[in-house]
């Protein structure tokens, strides 16, 4: 049986502390998905990134044409699929963008002096929002990851393994409902 290679929770602890930390921010989590300084394809971008980063096939799946809807392009859209960071990406985003890969390839431990940039050319509003947004998307990745690695340990690595529809296929079908086809 291949390893499982989707970062997911390990612990009930670590699910609890995820869960605690959201909770005790509710307020900062309404601010942020509301508006607060950060807009609906803003949002779906950073959240693409870290479930890119994760993995997680039910959350691409379901902010994928969540994106799309916000605006993001077809083009965007494939290029957040594939890990990267787009070109057509407004500029003042880009750096959170960075941030967020760099943030979810490193268990949402990112280094300090990043964390305090993030501070320092988003202020101390937008970079609380740009977290709230990491930890929600990060929670979500990883208990779809759990639900996949449940599944793949009691099938014997037959089931919870696939990573379902090709990204550019996502893209395409997304492109196409758009377009009215």
């Amino acid at each position: 049986m291949n390893a499982f290679r989707r970062r997911y929770y390990s612990s009930p602890g670590e699910f609890w502390r995820d869960f605690r930390g959201l909770i005790s921010n509710r307020a900062v989590i309404k601010e942020a998905m509301s508006g607060g300084g950060i807009t609906a394809a803003f949002r779906e971008r950073l959240m693409l990134v870290v479930t890119e980063v994760n993995g997680c096939r039910y959350c691409r799946s379901f902010h994928a044409p969540q994106a799309f809807k916000a605006g993001v392009s077809p083009e965007e859209l494939q290029e957040l699929l594939s890990g990267l960071v787009p070109s057509g990406t407004p500029e003042e985003q880009q750096l959170a963008l960075v941030y967020a890969r760099h943030w979810a390839e490193n268990n949402a431990n990112p280094d300090p002096v990043f964390r305090e940039r993030i501070q320092d050319v988003y202020g101390a509003e937008t970079a609380r929002a740009i977290g709230i947004i990491l930890r929600m998307i990060r929670m979500g990745n990883l208990l779809g990851n759990t639900w996949d690695y449940l599944l793949y340990r009691i099938s014997f690595g037959r089931w919870g393994g696939v990573s379902g529809s090709s990204r550019t296929d996502q893209v395409e079908k997304l492109s196409g409902e758009k377009s009215g086809e």
